[in-house]
């Protein structure tokens, strides 16, 4: 073997090497997984909804996750609720944070997928396809079910307070 063939296959190998590199280390998207998604049915008329999920990371590292679309809804967004002088308001977010082996919770009164606009009525047993875009371009599509979710109203009765049913129909 030539000086000058051993050159030439050290150096295919090297470029090999540093091709394969980035595809051997792994995205965040495998590098997450998502446990429990729904997306919660609401009452007809009602054109925005949230999706929820557990954002479960298996890396040795920080992931963000970036983005969140779906063709079920007119605009996708990632969302939290703030407590603003006691009126909770939802906001977007630029990103949300899965800690390296560890998890972040999607849930009603907290971080979630905002869907906006729905473009048709979803039911149970209904389907949305949810594509979450983490912080190095890598995707993941999530198949997301949809569900009826119970909330409780609570209303606080101070001693002394009246309610009036007399006028309600």
């Amino acid at each position: 073997m030539t000086n000058k063939f051993r050159s030439i296959r050290i150096a295919a190998c090297i470029m090999g090497t540093l091709i394969a590199a980035p595809v051997l280390a792994g995205s965040a998207a495998e590098s997450i997984s998502v446990n429990d998604p729904f997306v919660r049915i609401v009452p007809p008329g009602m054109t925005n909804t949230g999706a929820f999920m557990v954002l479960k990371n298996a890396d040795a590292k920080d992931h963000k996750l970036v983005k969140a679309e779906s063709s079920a809804s007119k605009v996708t967004e990632l969302h939290t609720h703030t407590n603003e002088g006691g009126v909770m308001k939802m906001r977007p977010v630029k990103d949300i944070e899965i800690k390296a082996n560890g998890e972040a919770v999607l849930k009603p009164g907290s971080l979630h997928v905002m869907m906006i606009g729905l473009k048709q009525e979803l039911k149970e047993g209904d389907n949305v396809t949810v594509t979450l875009t983490f912080e190095d371009g890598s995707s993941k599509k999530v198949e997301v079910p949809a569900r009826k979710i119970q909330t409780e109203m609570k209303m606080e009765m101070k001693p002394g307070m009246m309610h009036d049913h007399k006028n309600m129909h």
